[in-house]
């Protein structure tokens, strides 16, 4: 029997900050099958998002739900569902490259996110046979479609302070809900509803409830900033029998439905964010390249050149982390499998394993789009602001993406707080690498070390992880003494989060150009430079973070030790990045459309 524990092949969750990986999968070397897949996606964009989103954007004849049935027949709801239910039951990778190239769907991503995730999952994971067999197949073709009741007036992030109810009726045969949920994305159309409730008001527990029914009730469809497109109403229960075999799970255990279930939906959101990147980057460049000012295009001019560099440097970076996850995901789910695990079980193993790069690329996915948006805006100028042009839409799409699956303060705060759990719980050893930071601050810098291509990058990513260990560890310590309660510290924890999330994406970045350079792929020199661009601003990020952390909680000479080994850590030499910008700027201008993976 395998033993995950035991294993050395591949990094466990959150292991990348004191094990060096080796290998990654990359997505230029996707084979036949999964292109096969890959260019089903884009056919169904180019002939069913892209003539109607004007009226997905309206909400035109329920169009959103009949492009769900659409989708199914395609095979692209069921991708991830085990063939006994009626999936294609594909691999990690192969399902995280469909959801890459969907990425630029605008408001019906929420759509099919909400239906294939926190719809879906809850009941591949924690469902009985009977839910699978009787809602998974149905679901998979979009007949029926799915919404996830979490969210009440007064508890967003803080879901376990629910309100809704849910009693035992006096025959025993049913319980009765009555409670309010809001932001509940395709309430509109949905006939399952994931609905969590306090049995007993004590008793967080998850329920398949199927709608409309008698006590249920929609509100209107709100009017969103963005994503209008999407239905979102508020669902109203009102003693609403649900049979007692549709409890989902355990009673009192709705928490593990609720949070790994999110787990896959903050990575999968990351991963339509790197995807619609790409298009938003398309749309900037062809705009900068027809835009004339002063005699030429406005794609001559630096400052525009820098932003769409800019844009292209974060998404390659958070979309190396997406398929570093990804793989990692894919290999321990097989692991899993080969025990005799079942595919769903498995894959809910997997996402939760890799908790802690799931936020991480939940928080930079969203982010990166968060700058490719604006900066597309301000590079179509008063274009941009109107509604008249795509521009504005991206724009107001993706600002929710920084809000649902956990806000991305919460997400940073997760991060920190999940890698201290695994620590505690001895399934991840970080004394022992802290300890030896410590020793090596004490001692006389050594030189040399990594030889060879992207040596220096190789030795940055290193320091990284021990700025991590340095920072956490003594903040860690400051706490067991009593001098510190990291609990009430968010401004601390962010600043931790913040390094740990641009050591993940420095060194996913790193493992994807080194394969890439070994294969001698066209893309490898540039990839190159844009790792090197990354780099060089990364290590000025992680120094000032570090040092806003320590400053926190350290003074005097014990802040002096510190800040010398902050400078002794992020000593990577500084990188022409004006010169570098400016060559990955060209390769975006004269392709005159996102130029690398897509």
């Amino acid at each position: 029997m395998l033993e995950l524990d035991k294993q050395s092949s591949f990094s466990l969750g959150a292991e990348f900050l004191i094990k060096d990986a080796t290998d990654t999968f990359v997505p230029e070397n996707f084979n036949e099958e999964q292109g096969m897949f890959m260019e089903v996606a884009r056919e169904f964009i180019k002939q069913e998002i892209d003539p109607n989103r004007n009226d997905i954007e309206k909400q035109k004849d329920n169009i959103s739900s009949a492009l769900m049935e659409k989708i199914g027949e395609l095979g692209l709801l069921s991708a991830h569902m085990p063939e006994e239910y009626e999936g294609l039951e594909l691999d990690e990778n192969t399902n995280t490259l469909i959801s890459d190239v969907l990425g630029p769907m605008g408001s019906f991503n929420t759509t099919l996110a909400a239906h294939t995730g926190i719809g879906m999952l809850p009941i591949l994971y924690y469902g009985t046979e009977e839910h699978k067999k009787k809602y998974l197949p149905k679901l998979g073709t979009g007949e029926w479609k799915a919404a996830y009741c979490l969210t009440e007036p007064g508890s967003g992030s803080d879901a376990l302070a629910a309100k809704t109810v849910a009693y035992l009726t006096e025959d025993g045969k049913h319980y009765e809900i009555t409670g309010q949920k809001m932001w509940i994305s395709n309430a509109g159309f949905a006939k399952v509803f994931i609905v969590f409730a306090q049995i007993d008001g004590d008793k967080f527990t998850g329920f398949v409830v199927e709608g409309p029914c008698e006590g249920m009730t929609l509100g209107e469809e709100e009017d969103k900033l963005g994503i209008k497109g999407s239905s979102t109403r508020q669902v109203y229960f009102e003693k609403v029998k649900v049979p007692v075999e549709n409890v989902l799970g355990e009673i009192g255990k709705g928490h593990l439905i609720a949070f790994n279930a999110l787990n896959i939906g903050r990575f999968k959101l990351g991963t339509m964010c790197v995807g619609g990147v790409k298009t938003v980057v398309t749309m900037a460049t062809k705009y900068a390249n027809e835009r004339q000012q002063f005699k030429q295009s406005i794609s001559n001019f630096g400052a525009i050149q820098y932003k769409l560099a800019e844009m292209v440097i974060r998404n390659l970076a958070v979309e190396s982390s997406v398929y570093r996850t990804s793989d990692l995901m894919n290999k321990y789910a097989k692991v899993k499998q080969a025990d005799g695990v079942p595919y769903g079980e498995a894959k809910r193993a997997a996402a939760e394993e890799y908790s802690v790069e799931c936020s991480i690329i939940k928080v930079s996915g969203s982010e990166a789009a968060d700058y490719a948006v604006d900066e597309n805006v301000q590079i179509h100028g008063g274009l941009g602001f109107s509604e008249e042009f795509g521009a504005a839409r991206a724009y107001r799409d993706n600002r929710i993406t920084r809000i649902y699956e956990g806000t991305n303060e919460i997400n940073r705060l997760l991060i920190v707080d999940m890698i201290l759990k695994r620590a505690l719980k001895g399934k991840l050893d970080i004394v022992g690498p802290a300890w030896e930071v410590q020793k090596e601050l004490k001692s006389m810098p050594k030189f040399g070390g990594e030889s060879g291509e992207l040596a220096a990058e190789k030795k940055a990513i290193k320091d990284f992880k021990k700025i991590i260990l340095m920072v956490a560890g003594a903040a860690a310590k400051e706490q067991m003494e009593g001098r510190l309660d990291l609990k009430s510290e968010q401004m601390l924890l962010t600043f931790v989060s913040d390094i740990i999330i641009d050591s993940f994406n420095a060194e996913s970045f790193l493992l994807r150009v080194a394969a890439l350079k070994e294969q001698g792929h066209k893309n490898a020199e540039m990839l190159e430079n844009a790792l090197k661009t990354y780099v060089h601003d990364a290590n000025a990020r992680i120094a000032k973070n570090a040092l806003d952390a320590v400053s926190s909680f350290t003074s005097g000479d014990l802040h002096r030790i510190f800040a010398m080994g902050i400078q002794r850590f992020t000593g990577y030499p500084a990188q022409n990045v004006v010169a570098l910008r400016r060559k990955i700027a060209a390769e975006i201008i004269q392709a005159n459309e996102y130029p690398f993976f897509k």
